[in-house]
């Protein structure tokens, strides 16, 4: 038991332990923010290099991070009761509104409270053209979260790294431009669309990663004046009886209007069949098609929960590690990445520290997950069923014109759409008596007296 004790002992940081982070999106850069802010609390002397070779505030590939860029306004706050205000220029647009489009009606949702709006952002510099716009009217929120972390006391490293390996039981990074340096603490925060995840295969822990699926997103220029009065300040949600489709959205952002596609098997012409149906075509300019050459990308996005994403000196945060299932992956790296610094500082860096203080947060997140597989499993077998869209419509709808209604079935498609809380929480609003109820009485009435709403 004293040799344990000792071993573990070894395994701590002390003044002067350096740590490597190897990418450095949201979960990179808060892990190194949250080490620093830790660390110097406790008078800890940490020396924390980032490596990332992509310039975040470029525009197009060159700087962009997949991703549909929209965060809760819960989690605007959480960042800055931890000391990281959100300057105006990264927020491009607050939406405090969502409208449900499906083939038999939309209804228009008010945000449940004004603490849960939405926060619009761009990953990298925007579209790829947004550079003709001198100076760009928006920053990076990942080329802030970056300076952030360097402010604190991180180094920049614009370096891919080639290869993992161990040094006397340290993890060594080597840097494609030569740099070579061993460690005390490995944080992996590749994400899944990059060929880094395939280094840490080479630690010979464990780790397997979470199972992926492919998102569609897309950046049309569509005009400042016409995305307004198109869109307004709304996010527009898609429910299409198109096989394969769990999800589609149209968000403004300034100039822009973005588009994400959620679903199985994506492909043209899933996305052409999306972007034709009269309840997209109406969020869009008259006779609009996609362009020849639009800005857009399919990333792999998390849709399964990776097995022992932690050893001794090493883990995994973002992506790469546990993330919310579709929704809310900004949020997840904010809090795993919280939870790893949290327990290096204060605890050690050893698989035992990290299985006792890091991992009950990530575990917390993907038993949630499961819920959230539950849920959308239902959606696929429900919306099969004749006048389920309209009782859904016809009852949120309901919901909104009754000031005293708890508006349980409205906040829990909210809540489901902007990934504000968790899917457990989801499932008792949905799932309350009275929403059943009520789906059920217009349910009914819908095949009765079919009516467009």
């Amino acid at each position: 038991m004293a040799g344990q004790h000792q071993a573990l002992n070894n395994l701590e940081l002390k003044n002067g332990s350096r740590i490597a982070v190897v990418g450095g999106g949201p979960a990179g850069s808060l892990t190194a923010y949250f080490l620093l802010e830790m660390a110097h609390r406790v008078d800890l002397d940490l020396k924390v290099d980032i490596f990332e070779p992509k310039e975040f505030y470029l525009t197009g590939p060159r700087g962009c991070n997949m991703c549909g860029g929209i965060i809760s306004e819960s989690l605007v706050q959480h960042m800055a009761a931890d000391g990281i205000q959100l300057p105006p220029e990264v927020v491009i647009d607050t939406l405090d509104s969502y409208t449900l489009h499906t083939e038999v009606g939309s209804v228009r949702i008010q945000a449940p409270v004004q603490e849960m709006r939405i926060a619009c952002i761009y990953r990298g510099g925007g579209p790829e053209g947004a550079e003709k716009q001198t100076p760009l009217p928006w920053d990076s929120f990942d080329w802030f979260l970056l300076g952030l972390a360097r402010k604190h006391g991180a180094q920049h490293i614009p370096q891919r790294v080639v290869k993992l390996q161990w040094d006397l039981h340290h993890p060594r990074v080597t840097g494609r431009d030569g740099y070579e340096e061993t460690y005390d603490l490995l944080v992996g925060a590749v994400g899944l669309n990059g060929s880094s995840l395939k280094l840490f295969a080479d630690l010979g822990f464990p780790y397997r990663p979470p199972t992926t699926a492919k998102a569609y997103i897309a950046e049309f220029y569509i005009g400042d004046d016409t995305v307004h009065e198109l869109l307004g300040q709304a996010m527009h949600v898609f429910l299409l009886n198109i096989p394969g489709l769990k999800f589609a959205a149209l968000t403004p952002k300034g100039h822009y209007a973005t588009l994400i596609i959620l679903g199985d098997n994506i492909d043209k012409g899933l996305v052409e069949r999306v972007v034709q149906a009269p309840e997209v075509q109406r969020c869009l300019p008259p006779n609009w098609s996609i362009p020849v050459a639009p800005c857009q990308c399919m990333p792999r996005i998390n849709v399964g929960n990776p097995s022992y994403p932690f050893a001794d000196r090493v883990v995994l945060v973002g992506d790469c590690g546990v993330s919310r299932l579709y929704k809310d992956g900004i949020g997840a790296a904010y809090r795993s990445a919280k939870a790893c610094a949290l327990t290096a500082v204060s605890h050690g860096v050893s698989a035992h520290h990290f299985r006792k203080g890091f991992w009950p947060t990530a575990r917390e997140i993907a038993r949630d997950n499961n819920l959230g597989h539950f849920l959308f499993y239902g959606d696929d077998i429900l919306r099969r069923i004749p006048g389920f869209r309209a009782a859904m419509v016809r009852t949120a709808a309901r919901e909104q014109a009754d000031a005293h209604s708890p508006h349980r079935l409205s906040s829990a498609l909210w809540d489901t759409f902007t990934g504000s809380a968790p899917y457990r929480e989801i499932l008792k609003r949905m799932f309350h008596p009275q929403v059943l109820a009520r789906l059920m009485i217009e349910g009914a009435a819908s095949l009765i007296r079919p009516k467009r709403h």
